[in-house]
Protein backbone atom coordinates (compact mmCIF):
# COMPACT_ATOMS: atom_id res chain seq x y z
CA UNK A 1 0.00 0.00 0.00
CA UNK A 2 1.07 3.97 -0.98
CA UNK A 3 0.79 6.16 1.62
CA UNK A 4 -1.71 7.77 -0.12
CA UNK A 5 -3.89 5.11 0.17
CA UNK A 6 -3.11 4.65 3.85
CA UNK A 7 -4.09 8.62 4.30
CA UNK A 8 -7.48 7.67 2.32
CA UNK A 9 -8.13 4.44 4.47
CA UNK A 10 -7.65 6.88 7.96
CA UNK A 11 -10.29 9.23 6.44
CA UNK A 12 -13.10 6.58 6.44
CA UNK A 13 -12.53 5.68 10.03
CA UNK A 14 -14.58 8.22 12.21
CA UNK A 15 -13.88 8.99 15.99
CA UNK A 16 -17.81 8.43 17.89
CA UNK A 17 -17.11 11.53 20.52
CA UNK A 18 -16.67 13.83 17.97
CA UNK A 19 -18.02 12.26 14.67
CA UNK A 20 -15.16 13.51 12.49
CA UNK A 21 -12.78 11.16 11.09
CA UNK A 22 -9.70 11.45 12.64
CA UNK A 23 -7.40 12.47 10.15
CA UNK A 24 -9.41 15.98 9.76
CA UNK A 25 -9.41 15.78 13.51
CA UNK A 26 -6.18 16.14 13.64
CA UNK A 27 -5.16 12.94 15.39
CA UNK A 28 -3.47 11.00 12.57
CA UNK A 29 0.39 12.32 13.75
CA UNK A 30 2.40 10.32 11.62
CA UNK A 31 1.59 7.63 8.95
CA UNK A 32 4.33 6.07 7.06
CA UNK A 33 4.24 3.29 4.35
CA UNK A 34 6.40 0.81 2.40
CA UNK A 35 6.64 -2.40 0.84
CA UNK A 36 6.13 -4.03 3.35
CA UNK A 37 5.40 -2.31 6.77
CA UNK A 38 3.07 0.41 7.78
CA UNK A 39 3.79 2.42 10.76
CA UNK A 40 1.06 5.07 12.14
CA UNK A 41 1.35 7.33 15.11
CA UNK A 42 -2.22 8.33 16.74
CA UNK A 43 -2.43 11.68 19.13
CA UNK A 44 -5.20 11.65 21.55
CA UNK A 45 -6.37 15.10 22.58
CA UNK A 46 -8.08 13.33 25.70
CA UNK A 47 -5.18 10.79 27.95
CA UNK A 48 -6.69 7.45 27.85
CA UNK A 49 -8.89 7.74 25.25
CA UNK A 50 -12.16 5.15 26.05
CA UNK A 51 -12.35 4.83 22.22
CA UNK A 52 -8.62 4.41 21.43
CA UNK A 53 -8.24 1.22 21.52
CA UNK A 54 -11.59 0.41 19.15
CA UNK A 55 -10.09 2.98 16.47
CA UNK A 56 -6.24 1.17 16.05
CA UNK A 57 -8.41 -2.03 15.91
CA UNK A 58 -10.59 -0.80 13.38
CA UNK A 59 -7.68 0.44 11.21
CA UNK A 60 -5.52 -3.37 12.03
CA UNK A 61 -8.65 -4.70 10.29
CA UNK A 62 -9.03 -2.25 7.38
CA UNK A 63 -5.37 -2.77 6.52
CA UNK A 64 -5.17 -5.91 6.18
CA UNK A 65 -8.75 -6.44 4.69
CA UNK A 66 -7.26 -4.67 2.01
CA UNK A 67 -3.84 -5.94 1.99
CA UNK A 68 -3.68 -9.43 3.72
CA UNK A 69 -0.32 -9.78 2.92
CA UNK A 70 0.27 -7.24 5.91
CA UNK A 71 -1.17 -8.59 8.65
CA UNK A 72 1.68 -8.67 11.52
CA UNK A 73 3.60 -5.64 9.96
CA UNK A 74 1.60 -2.68 11.30
CA UNK A 75 2.49 -0.48 14.09
CA UNK A 76 -0.19 1.48 15.34
CA UNK A 77 1.34 3.79 18.57
CA UNK A 78 -1.32 5.62 20.87
CA UNK A 79 -0.38 8.30 22.79
CA UNK A 80 -1.86 11.64 24.49
CA UNK A 81 -1.43 14.77 22.50
CA UNK A 82 0.55 17.57 23.81
CA UNK A 83 -1.29 20.25 25.07
CA UNK A 84 -2.01 23.06 23.18
CA UNK A 85 -0.44 27.05 23.96
CA UNK A 86 -2.95 28.60 25.44
CA UNK A 87 -3.05 32.27 23.28
CA UNK A 88 -1.19 35.12 25.01
CA UNK A 89 -3.41 37.37 26.36
CA UNK A 90 -4.06 40.60 25.11
CA UNK A 91 -1.64 43.03 26.47
CA UNK A 92 -3.61 45.10 28.60
CA UNK A 93 -3.38 49.45 27.92
CA UNK A 94 -1.84 50.95 31.15
CA UNK A 95 -3.39 54.55 31.97
CA UNK A 96 -0.04 55.74 32.17
CA UNK A 97 1.32 54.69 29.19
CA UNK A 98 1.38 57.86 27.59
CA UNK A 99 1.93 59.55 31.05
CA UNK A 100 6.13 60.88 30.87
CA UNK A 101 5.91 61.65 35.14
CA UNK A 102 3.07 60.69 37.49
CA UNK A 103 3.44 62.94 40.63
CA UNK A 104 1.58 62.34 43.77
CA UNK A 105 0.45 65.64 45.82
CA UNK A 106 0.58 64.93 49.29
CA UNK A 107 0.13 66.41 52.93
CA UNK A 108 0.16 64.74 55.94
CA UNK A 109 -2.55 66.13 57.67
CA UNK A 110 -5.79 68.04 55.74
CA UNK A 111 -6.18 72.01 55.46
CA UNK A 112 -2.82 73.18 54.58
CA UNK A 113 -3.81 73.95 51.03
CA UNK A 114 -2.87 70.26 49.19
CA UNK A 115 -5.82 70.82 46.55
CA UNK A 116 -5.42 74.83 46.13
CA UNK A 117 -1.27 74.03 45.17
CA UNK A 118 -2.08 70.73 43.07
CA UNK A 119 -4.44 73.11 40.77
CA UNK A 120 -2.12 75.65 40.72
CA UNK A 121 0.81 74.28 40.04
CA UNK A 122 -0.94 72.56 36.83
CA UNK A 123 -1.74 75.44 35.79
CA UNK A 124 1.44 77.04 36.05
CA UNK A 125 3.19 73.51 34.79
CA UNK A 126 1.10 74.11 31.43
CA UNK A 127 1.91 77.98 31.42
CA UNK A 128 5.35 76.66 31.22
CA UNK A 129 4.46 74.53 28.19
CA UNK A 130 3.52 71.17 29.18
CA UNK A 131 0.45 69.47 28.80
CA UNK A 132 -0.61 68.26 32.24
CA UNK A 133 -3.62 66.32 33.66
CA UNK A 134 -5.38 66.32 37.61
CA UNK A 135 -6.31 62.95 39.04
CA UNK A 136 -8.31 63.99 42.25
CA UNK A 137 -7.63 60.91 44.76
CA UNK A 138 -9.13 62.74 47.25
CA UNK A 139 -12.31 60.97 47.15
CA UNK A 140 -13.66 61.53 50.39
CA UNK A 141 -13.52 65.51 49.73
CA UNK A 142 -13.09 66.09 45.85
CA UNK A 143 -12.61 69.83 45.16
CA UNK A 144 -10.29 70.03 42.17
CA UNK A 145 -13.89 70.45 40.14
CA UNK A 146 -14.64 73.30 41.73
CA UNK A 147 -11.19 74.97 41.37
CA UNK A 148 -11.26 74.79 38.45
CA UNK A 149 -15.01 76.06 38.19
CA UNK A 150 -16.24 72.67 36.13
CA UNK A 151 -18.73 71.65 38.63
CA UNK A 152 -21.38 69.54 36.81
CA UNK A 153 -19.56 68.28 34.55
CA UNK A 154 -20.60 64.74 33.72
CA UNK A 155 -17.55 62.60 31.61
CA UNK A 156 -19.22 61.32 28.23
CA UNK A 157 -17.65 57.95 27.68
CA UNK A 158 -16.67 56.84 24.34
CA UNK A 159 -15.46 53.72 22.99
CA UNK A 160 -11.91 52.77 22.23
CA UNK A 161 -11.33 48.84 20.79
CA UNK A 162 -12.85 47.05 23.26
CA UNK A 163 -13.20 49.45 26.11
CA UNK A 164 -15.10 51.93 27.17
CA UNK A 165 -13.42 55.19 28.54
CA UNK A 166 -14.02 58.74 30.07
CA UNK A 167 -13.47 61.63 28.33
CA UNK A 168 -11.66 64.35 31.55
CA UNK A 169 -13.03 68.04 31.73
CA UNK A 170 -10.44 70.55 30.73
CA UNK A 171 -10.23 73.66 32.11
CA UNK A 172 -6.71 76.39 31.65
CA UNK A 173 -5.28 73.55 29.39
CA UNK A 174 -5.18 71.25 32.32
CA UNK A 175 -7.42 67.74 32.30
CA UNK A 176 -9.26 66.88 35.58
CA UNK A 177 -10.74 63.64 36.29
CA UNK A 178 -12.74 63.62 39.92
CA UNK A 179 -14.88 61.33 41.92
CA UNK A 180 -16.83 64.78 42.08
CA UNK A 181 -18.51 64.56 38.57
CA UNK A 182 -20.39 61.55 39.63
CA UNK A 183 -21.74 62.71 43.17
CA UNK A 184 -23.81 65.40 44.18
CA UNK A 185 -22.31 68.57 46.02
CA UNK A 186 -24.26 67.37 49.26
CA UNK A 187 -23.73 64.17 48.97
CA UNK A 188 -21.93 62.57 51.65
CA UNK A 189 -19.52 60.13 50.89
CA UNK A 190 -19.02 57.19 53.67
CA UNK A 191 -17.48 54.54 51.68
CA UNK A 192 -15.91 51.78 53.06
CA UNK A 193 -12.22 50.97 52.01
CA UNK A 194 -12.82 48.41 48.65
CA UNK A 195 -15.34 51.02 47.56
CA UNK A 196 -13.34 53.77 47.41
CA UNK A 197 -10.64 51.94 45.81
CA UNK A 198 -12.61 50.10 43.40
CA UNK A 199 -14.08 53.96 41.87
CA UNK A 200 -10.12 55.07 42.29
CA UNK A 201 -9.40 52.40 39.90
CA UNK A 202 -11.88 52.83 37.59
CA UNK A 203 -10.63 56.86 37.15
CA UNK A 204 -7.35 55.82 36.98
CA UNK A 205 -7.70 52.94 33.88
CA UNK A 206 -11.01 54.21 32.28
CA UNK A 207 -10.18 58.09 31.93
CA UNK A 208 -8.90 58.86 28.33
CA UNK A 209 -5.79 60.72 29.40
CA UNK A 210 -3.73 61.15 26.31
CA UNK A 211 -0.43 61.67 26.30
CA UNK A 212 0.21 64.15 29.18
CA UNK A 213 3.93 65.33 30.53
CA UNK A 214 2.72 65.58 34.19
CA UNK A 215 -0.21 63.38 35.79
CA UNK A 216 -0.76 65.36 39.34
CA UNK A 217 -2.50 63.28 41.49
CA UNK A 218 -4.32 65.00 44.43
CA UNK A 219 -3.85 62.65 47.34
CA UNK A 220 -6.13 62.75 50.92
CA UNK A 221 -4.48 63.94 53.42
CA UNK A 222 -2.33 60.97 55.77
CA UNK A 223 -1.95 57.79 54.51
CA UNK A 224 -4.14 54.73 53.72
CA UNK A 225 -5.31 52.58 51.14
CA UNK A 226 -6.02 55.03 48.41
CA UNK A 227 -1.87 56.01 48.91
CA UNK A 228 -1.15 52.45 48.45
CA UNK A 229 -3.73 51.33 45.38
CA UNK A 230 -2.59 54.47 43.62
CA UNK A 231 1.17 53.44 44.22
CA UNK A 232 0.01 49.51 42.82
CA UNK A 233 -1.99 50.99 40.14
CA UNK A 234 0.30 53.30 38.68
CA UNK A 235 4.23 53.76 37.93
CA UNK A 236 4.64 57.44 40.47
CA UNK A 237 8.03 59.00 39.34
CA UNK A 238 7.78 61.25 42.27
CA UNK A 239 6.39 62.90 45.10
CA UNK A 240 5.48 66.22 46.80
CA UNK A 241 4.19 67.26 49.78
CA UNK A 242 2.77 70.46 50.87
CA UNK A 243 2.72 71.20 54.53
CA UNK A 244 2.11 74.54 56.48
CA UNK A 245 5.03 76.15 58.77
CA UNK A 246 3.04 74.74 61.52
CA UNK A 247 5.18 72.29 64.15
CA UNK A 248 1.72 70.31 64.24
CA UNK A 249 2.30 70.01 60.22
CA UNK A 250 6.02 69.07 59.90
CA UNK A 251 5.40 66.36 61.74
CA UNK A 252 3.06 64.88 60.13
CA UNK A 253 5.16 65.48 56.68
CA UNK A 254 8.02 63.14 58.56
CA UNK A 255 5.19 60.34 58.30
CA UNK A 256 4.04 61.15 55.01
CA UNK A 257 8.08 61.11 54.07
CA UNK A 258 8.17 57.63 55.55
CA UNK A 259 5.50 56.49 53.90
CA UNK A 260 7.21 56.91 50.00
CA UNK A 261 10.53 55.95 51.78
CA UNK A 262 9.35 52.71 53.01
CA UNK A 263 10.70 49.37 51.38
CA UNK A 264 8.38 48.18 48.45
CA UNK A 265 7.14 51.59 47.92
CA UNK A 266 10.31 53.73 47.32
CA UNK A 267 9.37 56.84 45.41
CA UNK A 268 11.21 59.61 45.39
CA UNK A 269 10.38 62.89 46.74
CA UNK A 270 10.74 65.40 44.74
CA UNK A 271 10.35 68.37 47.19
CA UNK A 272 8.55 69.98 49.71
CA UNK A 273 5.66 73.16 49.21
CA UNK A 274 5.62 75.25 52.15
CA UNK A 275 2.10 76.32 51.79
CA UNK A 276 0.88 79.65 53.90
CA UNK A 277 4.79 80.65 54.50
CA UNK A 278 3.59 84.24 55.19
CA UNK A 279 0.76 87.24 55.25
CA UNK A 280 1.63 90.14 53.35
CA UNK A 281 -0.99 92.99 53.53
CA UNK A 282 -2.05 94.73 50.49
CA UNK A 283 -1.58 98.26 52.09
CA UNK A 284 2.32 97.13 53.56
CA UNK A 285 3.34 95.09 50.52
CA UNK A 286 7.10 95.35 51.84
CA UNK A 287 5.82 93.39 54.83
CA UNK A 288 6.00 89.86 55.74
CA UNK A 289 4.24 88.04 59.33
CA UNK A 290 4.63 84.79 59.74
CA UNK A 291 1.24 83.68 61.51
CA UNK A 292 2.23 79.86 61.45
CA UNK A 293 6.31 80.00 62.21
CA UNK A 294 8.79 81.07 59.68
CA UNK A 295 11.06 78.27 58.34
CA UNK A 296 9.63 75.59 59.46
CA UNK A 297 9.13 73.62 56.04
CA UNK A 298 12.36 74.82 55.03
CA UNK A 299 14.49 73.14 58.15
CA UNK A 300 12.60 70.06 57.70
CA UNK A 301 14.05 70.12 54.05
CA UNK A 302 17.24 70.63 54.66
CA UNK A 303 17.49 67.88 57.21
CA UNK A 304 15.56 65.67 55.45
CA UNK A 305 17.79 65.91 52.58
CA UNK A 306 14.92 67.11 49.91
CA UNK A 307 14.43 70.04 48.00
CA UNK A 308 12.09 72.96 49.09
CA UNK A 309 10.00 73.44 45.91
CA UNK A 310 8.41 76.92 46.65
CA UNK A 311 7.37 79.01 49.62
CA UNK A 312 3.52 80.22 48.66
CA UNK A 313 2.37 83.10 51.07
CA UNK A 314 -1.46 83.54 52.47
CA UNK A 315 -2.67 85.36 49.49
CA UNK A 316 -6.44 86.66 49.44
CA UNK A 317 -6.44 86.42 45.62
CA UNK A 318 -5.03 82.66 46.07
CA UNK A 319 -8.27 81.76 48.05
CA UNK A 320 -10.85 83.90 45.47
CA UNK A 321 -9.37 82.20 42.60
CA UNK A 322 -10.36 78.57 44.27
CA UNK A 323 -13.82 79.83 45.34
CA UNK A 324 -14.72 81.15 42.09
CA UNK A 325 -12.24 78.43 39.80
CA UNK A 326 -9.94 80.84 38.37
CA UNK A 327 -7.03 79.21 39.70
CA UNK A 328 -4.63 82.66 40.36
CA UNK A 329 -1.50 80.83 38.70
CA UNK A 330 -3.52 81.19 35.00
CA UNK A 331 -2.88 85.18 35.60
CA UNK A 332 0.17 87.25 35.47
CA UNK A 333 0.31 88.67 39.21
CA UNK A 334 2.68 88.38 41.74
CA UNK A 335 0.67 85.62 43.28
CA UNK A 336 1.19 83.44 40.40
CA UNK A 337 5.08 83.91 40.05
CA UNK A 338 5.32 81.62 43.44
CA UNK A 339 2.91 79.13 41.48
CA UNK A 340 5.69 79.62 38.35
CA UNK A 341 8.48 79.42 40.19
CA UNK A 342 7.38 76.06 41.47
CA UNK A 343 6.35 74.86 38.68
CA UNK A 344 9.62 75.46 37.26
CA UNK A 345 11.99 73.34 39.95
CA UNK A 346 8.97 70.48 40.01
CA UNK A 347 9.96 70.05 36.13
CA UNK A 348 13.58 70.40 36.62
CA UNK A 349 13.23 67.84 39.88
CA UNK A 350 11.11 65.32 37.32
CA UNK A 351 13.82 65.84 34.69
CA UNK A 352 11.51 67.25 32.14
Amino acid sequence: MTQQQVTELLRTIVHPETGTDIVSSGMVERAEASSDKISITLAFPKGRDPFAASIKRQILEQITNRDPSLEGKITVIVKEAAPKKPSPAPEKKNAADQIKRVIAIASGKGGVGKSTVTANLAVALTRLGYKVGVLDADIYGPSQPQMFGVEGYMPPAVKEGEEELMIPAEAYGVEIMSIGFFIAPTDALIWRGPMATNALRQMIHQTRWGALDFLLIDLPPGTGDVHLTILQELKVNGAIIVSTPQQVALADVVRGIQMFRAPKIEIPILGIIENMAWFTPAELPENRYYLFGKGGAQALAAREGITLLGQIPIIQSVMEGSENGQPVASEDSLSSSYYLEAARETAQKSGL
